[in-house]
């Protein structure tokens, strides 16, 4: 019987399994291929597992993984590092309470919004839940906003003002932060609040459902962007986790200098 705290299993290892390529991997294409990518048992041959075992992990049956499955998985999979620690993330997935939204510390509030930079936090949801003037000023209001906006993938896909913010570089942006998204889903589906968001981004963005179906998952990390206000900015950024909660994740961004050409 499927477990649901097993299908994001499941649907991962199938999306993996689809978009390898069996030539690619050198093995024989004697048989017609109803579907892309490799069978079910051509992964379980390259892991060295059992048929039935990889079909009842891919089917979210109630089984439980050893670490050495799950990194065997990985390399017939051809995995890499972001998607490794999604897999193992995945298969040691505890039973969750239902979803509610974080809050931030008052003492973690303040020293945000004593910031000069643009400074915000967000929970596992990508939820807005703190932020300062500099934040306001770069992005947008979110006090203005009702609780259920105050959402990066809600600012980024379904405003206007988002897609303006990152002019032509917004496609490339959005899809990235899908994938972001993507990895928080798998842990917490079915839960209503991650499907609702997942649902509310599909019927209001065109573009959701082909990245959505394409199940990268990536990390957070550091980097730069290029946002238009309206004049091109190019900002570093880097992301924090909170020690008091490590689902609380702090953004900062500052601008980059550039060097200035002294004259001869």
């Amino acid at each position: 019987m499927a477990d649901v705290a097993r299908a994001g299993l499941g649907e991962f290892l199938r999306s993996r399994r689809e978009r390898l390529s069996p030539v690619a991997l050198g093995l024989p294409d004697r048989r017609r291929r109803r579907t892309p990518g490799l069978r079910r048992e051509e992964v379980a041959e390259l892991a060295g597992i059992g048929v039935d075992w990889y079909v009842r992990l891919e089917q979210g049956r109630t089984v439980s993984p050893s670490t050495e499955t799950i990194e065997a998985l990985a390399g017939a999979l051809r995995l890499d590092d972001a998607e490794r620690a999604h897999l193992r993330e995945l298969a040691r997935n505890p039973a969750r309470t239902a979803f509610t939204r974080e809050s931030v510390p008052d003492a973690t509030r303040r020293l945000i919004e004593s910031l000069s930079q643009p400074a915000y936090v967000t929970g596992r949801r990508w939820d807005v839940l703190a932020w300062n003037r500099a934040a306001v000023s770069l992005f947008t209001d979110f006090g203005k906003l009702p609780e259920e906006d105050r959402n990066v993938l809600v600012f980024l896909l379904l405003g206007e003002r988002g897609r303006r913010l990152f002019g032509p570089g917004w496609a490339a942006q959005a899809e990235h932060t899908v994938a972001q998204f993507h990895a928080a889903y798998d842990l917490w589906a079915p839960d209503p609040a991650f499907t609702a968001l997942a649902g509310r981004l599909r019927a209001g963005c065109r573009e959701f459902a082909g990245w959505w179906e394409r199940h990268d998952v990536v990390h957070s990390g550091p980097g730069r962007k290029t946002l238009y206000r309206p004049e091109p900015s190019v900002y570093e950024y880097a992301t924090f986790q909170a020690n008091e909660d490590p689902a609380l994740r702090l953004t900062l961004y500052a601008p980059v200098r550039r060097p200035r050409i002294s004259g001869r």
